[in-house]
């Protein structure tokens, strides 16, 4: 995922059978119990309340999708660092994005911006279909790499320029960018279904507006969610869009 560090503070999900992976960083079994404190006291104390979201970020090993030296901070309230100037979201990102998706078991969803894997395993968890696109070559195949490991069959990884999409694959139930473009993609727009909805950042570097988009009889209604910070869209020759 491609969130800068930002701490969001807002007031107002078939498991998974992980392989036991135990690291200098700590045992399988202190994870999986600082899994569980993130979800009570950074997810559900924030209005996280979407069932099959709550339940893929309680079994999804976060720890494998951040690098072995941070290992022990995974499960920390904040983004952090994997590598070729990209973070893994903050948990609290990852879980509210995924709730306003609103997607149901065996729908179609495109992410743009792979990252690390770690929102397209919670997708996958939530039981849809996903198609997930990174710029980064040696992201993408970390990526890709790990969630075979993990045997989420349902996701599917490429490489390649996130503002055009997937258009083979299109349309969408839903669309998830975790980069944040100057205006949102008409590519993304046009391969967005009929009823459905796509959560994106954007604006210019520094500042950016989290969007809801829903596309109703052919029109796109969108409405602001809060105030973010992510890195921006870039084309291959690493241009803002």
């Amino acid at each position: 995922m491609r969130i800068m560090n930002i701490i969001i503070w807002v007031i107002f999900p078939a498991v998974l059978i992980i392989p036991s992976f135990t690291t200098a960083a700590g045992s399988s079994e202190s994870f999986d119990e600082q899994r569980q404190q993130m979800v009570a006291r950074q997810l559900r104390a924030r209005n996280i309340n979407d069932p099959a979201v709550l339940s893929a970020m309680s079994v999804v090993p976060r720890h494998l999708f951040v690098p072995l030296k941070i290992r022990d901070r995974a499960y920390d309230d904040t983004p952090l660092p994997i590598g070729y100037g990209q973070t893994i979201s903050q948990p609290y990102m990852v879980a509210l994005m995924s709730q306003l998706l609103g997607v149901q078991p065996d729908d179609r969803v495109m992410e743009v911006g792979t990252g690390s894997g770690y929102q397209a395993a919670i997708l996958a968890e939530m039981g849809v279909k996903v198609f997930t696109i990174e710029i980064v070559r040696q992201l993408g195949l970390r990526a890709k790499d790990l969630l075979n490991k993990l045997e989420y069959d349902n996701v599917q990884v490429k490489i390649g320029d996130g503002y055009l999409g997937s258009p083979d694959n299109a349309p969408f139930d839903g669309i998830i960018v975790t980069c944040a473009p100057k205006d949102i993609p008409e590519p993304l727009k046009n391969q967005l279904a009929e009823g459905g909805r796509m959560v994106i950042p954007v604006g210019q570097s520094g500042f950016q507006q989290l969007f809801l988009l829903t596309k109703k009889g052919g029109r796109i209604i969108q409405r602001k969610i809060i105030d973010v910070r992510f890195v921006p869209m870039v084309d291959e020759k690493g241009n803002t869009y």
